[in-house]
């Protein structure tokens, strides 16, 4: 199995175990004399089932993660760090620049004037690299997921 598909499957099973915490809720109580919808029984059994599947999955991704490497010699877990604090870099870059390019309208002469403190075309030109870099360092993992086999345990 791929990396990839792996990865998938993970989504999969996360999203499966989503729905049978919401169909316990749904099932954790009834009226005296009536009987639940779904046995809770059979629920918990299932949703026991998903999570040992789910913990085995993580930990073949995680070992396979941190033990391929492309040609650069990086792991795929320090690419998915870089390519995680890029994002957040990225997002307090984005905001920043959107409040520093914000126009302030004056009424009047005697209004105090608001200026930016940072050259916005420059700064954009670096948001717009380092969007470059995250597009590049996403295609990158994309690839790796698909090329790689997941590790067994």
């Amino acid at each position: 199995m791929k990396l990839a598909e792996a990865l998938n499957l993970r989504a999969d099973l996360q999203r499966r175990i989503e729905q049978l915490r919401k169909r316990l809720i749904n099932n954790a109580k009834v009226q005296e004399g009536d009987n639940p919808s779904e046995k809770p029984e059979e629920l918990l059994a299932e949703l026991e089932s998903c999570c040992g599947q789910l913990n085995d999955l993580i930990l073949r991704i995680n070992i396979t993660n941190a033990r391929s490497e492309n040609s650069d010699g990086k792991t795929i877990t320090e690419i998915i760090s870089y390519k995680d604090t890029l994002m957040l870099k990225l997002g307090v870059y984005r905001d920043f620049l959107d409040n520093a390019s914000k126009k302030l309208d004056r009424y009047t002469q005697r209004e105090i004037k608001i200026v930016s403190t940072v050259n916005v075309r420059e700064m954009q030109k670096q948001v717009d690299e380092m969007a470059k870099q995250l597009r590049e360092t996403d295609s990158l993992l994309q690839q790796m997921n698909w090329n790689t086999d997941l590790m067994e345990i």
